[in-house]
């Protein structure tokens, strides 16, 4: 990629994002080695609360007794008498305003939801995240209040079902290469939609469905992205394939869709014209955090089978837990287990203060969390040896449902280069902005003074952890010298390789992942210190928490480390040559 090429990306990205870039957030600080306490909200304590509680363990009942994931995944069918129960407990309106017939609980409290779905059945969560964190939420962010009224209270009560239509065969990943196109009608009163979508969760059985078309610039420049809003009844749509067969989460109905001169009324735009960018990345923010709550709740089913597992199982005149690689594939379970639950959280508490903007915290959680249940299913798989193989036991399943996760919602490793260039996208700013005042010192000595200041703070000692807990100031301390590390090592790689950086997506993949553990570190301390403060809560809980916690934290101080040792001394050149003979023999032969 030349300059040009990169010049012309990054004002791109710029552009669609707007001004989410210049909100103040945690994770934006992470990258400059700063800890922004005043963004890190309390962590969730989940005080009683009768109705809420009520309602969760209904949700509890209702999958012990209605919804069968083996049959679920057997016939490829989610039964609509499920769906319809789903509804009648409040699940898919769950966040919706009450004057529409929602519940309007918390980002926090829906994420109770989905952990409760995700630990029973992955297909039935997947369709409830669909339905209603990429769904409704798009009405709520951004509808009218005549588009709210008239397609809200029969999705959040289920009537209706919802879909996102984003994907196309050449937009996946690259949200910005939608094909579809919307041309305004000659009489000005809407517009005809023209394309294909595919792998849409709920596309075929959906009431209403967002659409994602590209529409012609009002000044003639390059077309823009916009939302609508898209009924099955429209003369034109066609759904080409309403259940696409596939590995994993075989209950959600994922389709093809096209439209062929689909007339859609100018009423139905969603948001502003040219604008559908903002409102697909804004909704999957909050999609990915109910990700991580349903891989909390997928994760915690694993580790109790896990446990279970090794210490009935008896090989060679031993319990399997008595052996040190299983105990250690326990270890990391269970603090992976606690440092998910811990991310998802709080980074929900992060959306529901409404403090700055939550993109950056949003896509750690989802690429932390589905990795860590990715390895947690393949370790219990592994405990379970051949037993787990077959399909009498829930995890080859749960394998195959679990698959999708680093793909959907923002494949994993585009995710990875999000985190690292948005993250260090103002302290390129900020170092650009010193280099060109220290051409004229003198008229630029408040701008350099504070850059000095930061710098000389920062050789000195690292950011300070705050903590209320006494208990916690070791470990504040040991996050404190990775902030420290983390902003060093960011300026050095822009210093390093200034606009390369764009395609050094092996250094970036490091800086997100470093970035990304912080973050979870930092939820992870959090919660210890609510923890801590908690009178009421057990003794023996309390200390099997922080042993966790310190084991989790400990294990991911060794990671980020030797992340950073590695960004200097590495192979990337070998593995990018190699790479590259096996592209060009593929070629010819």
């Amino acid at each position: 990629m030349n300059d040009d090429q990169r010049q012309q990306q990054m004002e791109q990205a710029e552009e669609i994002l707007g001004d989410r870039l210049e909100q103040l957030d945690f994770a934006k600080a992470l990258f400059f080695g700063r800890y922004a306490a005043a963004q890190l909200p309390p962590y969730p304590t989940f005080t009683a609360d009768a109705e809420r509680d009520r309602r969760l363990a209904e949700v509890r009942d209702y999958c012990q007794q209605k919804i069968d994931p083996v049959a679920i995944d057997r016939n490829a069918r989610i039964p609509d008498e499920v769906i319809a129960g789903l509804g009648q407990l409040g699940v898919l309106g769950a966040c919706l305003p009450k004057s529409c017939g929602g519940l309007e609980w918390s980002q926090t409290d829906y994420c109770r939801i989905l952990e409760i779905l995700g630990g029973h059945c992955g297909g039935t969560a997947l369709f409830v995240n669909a339905h209603h964190s990429i769904g409704p939420r798009a009405l709520v962010l951004f509808g009218t209040p005549e588009q709210q009224q008239k397609w809200l209270p029969k999705l959040a009560s289920g009537e209706w079902i919802s879909a996102f239509a984003l994907t196309e065969p050449e937009a996946g990943s690259d949200a910005a290469n939608v094909q579809t196109t919307a041309t305004p009608t000659t009489d000005g009163k809407g517009f005809l939609l023209n394309g294909e979508k595919r792998w849409i969760t709920n596309g075929g059985i959906a009431q209403v469905l967002t659409v994602m078309a590209r529409t012609p610039s009002p000044d003639g420049g390059e077309s823009k992205i916009t939302a609508f809003l898209v009924t099955p009844d429209m003369e034109g749509f066609e759904v080409v394939e309403e259940r696409m067969e596939k590995c994993g989460v075989r209950g959600t109905a994922t389709s093809r869709l096209a439209f062929h001169e689909m007339f859609v009324p100018k009423e139905n735009v969603l948001g502003r014209q040219g604008k559908g960018l903002r409102v697909a990345l804004t909704v999957l923010d909050f999609g990915r955090t109910t990700f991580g709550a349903s891989c909390t709740g997928a994760a915690k089913f694993c580790v109790a089978k896990a446990v279970e597992h090794a210490n009935r199982r008896v090989q060679f005149q031993q319990t399997l837990g008595s052996f040190e690689l299983v105990k250690e594939k326990l270890a990391y379970m269970q603090a992976g287990v606690y440092a998910m639950e811990s991310c998802t959280y709080q980074t929900a508490a992060l959306i529901d203060s409404g403090v700055g903007d939550f993109m950056l915290e949003t896509a750690m959680l989802k690429v932390f969390s589905t990795e860590v249940l990715w390895r947690i299913i393949n370790d219990t798989f592994q405990l379970y040896g051949g037993l787990a193989y077959f399909t009498d036991q829930p995890f080859e399943r749960m394998m195959r449902d679990a698959r999708i996760n680093t793909i959907g919602e923002g494949a994993n490793d585009v995710l990875r280069a999000f985190t690292a260039l948005v993250g260090m996208r103002d302290v390129g700013m900020e170092l650009e902005g010193v280099l060109k005042a220290a051409k004229k010192p003198l008229t630029n000595l408040v701008q350099l003074g504070q850059f000095a200041g930061r710098k000389l703070g920062s050789l000195l000692a690292g950011p300070t952890v705050v903590v209320r807990s006494e208990a916690l100031e070791n470990d504040a301390q040991q996050l404190s010298a990775l902030l420290r590390l983390l902003g060093q090592n960011v300026e050095r790689a822009l210093a390093t390789y200034q606009l390369e950086i764009v395609d050094r997506q092996h250094q970036l993949g490091r800086i997100a992942d470093a970035a990304t553990e912080i973050y979870v570190c930092a939820c992870v301390i959090n919660r210890l210190d609510a923890l801590l403060r908690e009178s009421q809560l057990d003794e023996k809980r309390r200390r099997f928490e922080l042993q966790t916690a310190r084991y989790y934290l400990r294990a991911a101080n060794t990671r980020i480390r030797q992340g950073f040792k590695t960004m200097w001394d590495n192979h990337d050149e070998e593995a990018n040559a190699l790479a590259n003979a096996m592209l060009q023999r593929g070629q010819s032969e």
